[in-house]
């Protein structure tokens, strides 16, 4: 129990953070209205017609994914704001386990992109994108595992940097080409053998087809837009969740041990 309220304390925490800063709620919802709104009806008019295929949604899923991934990844920066102001360090001597602390720390970003994500379903909704009360709560469902997932992968980023602002100016460069590799804009399934091999490497392409097998399981066009089956995208999430917490833990803590 111990273990459980620290998680949830620390997770409360950023939460709270979150919610007291306005511009940063505004911005957080900014970019995915543009992505889903500009590139998504503008591809279901230009290309839809010609190809048949209504490509909302799929802008609208991949935006949904790659928006909560990124947004957990890269919410975890804060842990290195932390260690500047020696909380951090404060934490990691008190009697809790630091996998504890680390995990409390991604559940918090979790629930910051978690909000972000229940406003993107509302603006898809209004747009057009119809989905059953079923496919809600997959995408749901889909959601806590991304963002714990985007979580990890951003503890073991940052746990190969010295400062917030070498994270700032990196992870723009480690998120840009997932964006692409990874498929929540345009379809992957036919890449040159080089960009094929990127992109299986990328994590965020896992989590965009996850939230894509979820969202067409019964569809029609489901073999249009999904690259593998449901149960190998959460295997493969759920290996690359283990080696990147107890790699990025490690990490961080024996820096923090070195400071």
């Amino acid at each position: 129990m111990r273990q459980v309220s620290a998680i949830l304390a620390i997770a409360q925490r950023d939460l709270v953070k979150f919610l007291r800063d306005r511009g940063r709620i505004v911005a957080t919802f900014i970019f995915p209205f543009i992505f889903v709104g500009i590139m998504g009806t503008s591809f279901r008019y230009s290309f839809g017609r010609s190809t048949g295929f209504d490509w909302l949604p799929f802008i609208f899923t991949g935006v949904l994914a790659q928006t909560l991934w990124q947004s957990a990844a890269m919410g975890i920066i804060s842990l290195l704001e932390d260690r500047q102001n020696d909380f951090a360090q404060e934490m990691f001597v008190s009697p809790i386990s630091r996998y504890s602390i680390v995990f409390g720390k991604i559940l918090g970003e979790s629930l910051v992109a978690l909000a972000q994500g229940v406003g993107i379903l509302g603006f898809g909704l209004v747009l057009g994108v119809r989905f059953s009360v079923g496919q809600v709560l997959l995408l749901l469902a889909a959601a806590v595992v991304i963002c714990i997932f985007g979580g990890a992968f951003g503890l073991l980023m940052i746990s190969f940097l010295s400062s917030q602002r070498a994270a700032q100016q990196i992870f723009p460069f480690i998120m840009l080409p997932q964006f692409f590799l990874s498929g929540a804009f345009t379809p992957v399934a036919l890449l040159p053998i080089y960009l094929d091999v990127l992109s299986r490497l990328s994590p965020m392409r896992y989590a965009v087809d996850l939230t894509r097998d979820l969202f067409y399981s019964g569809s029609r066009d489901a073999h249009r837009v999904t690259l593998a089956p449901t149960t190998f995208n959460l295997l493969v999430i759920a290996v690359a969740f283990a080696a990147f917490m107890i790699v990025g833990t490690r990490l961080f803590v024996r820096q923090e041990r070195n400071r």
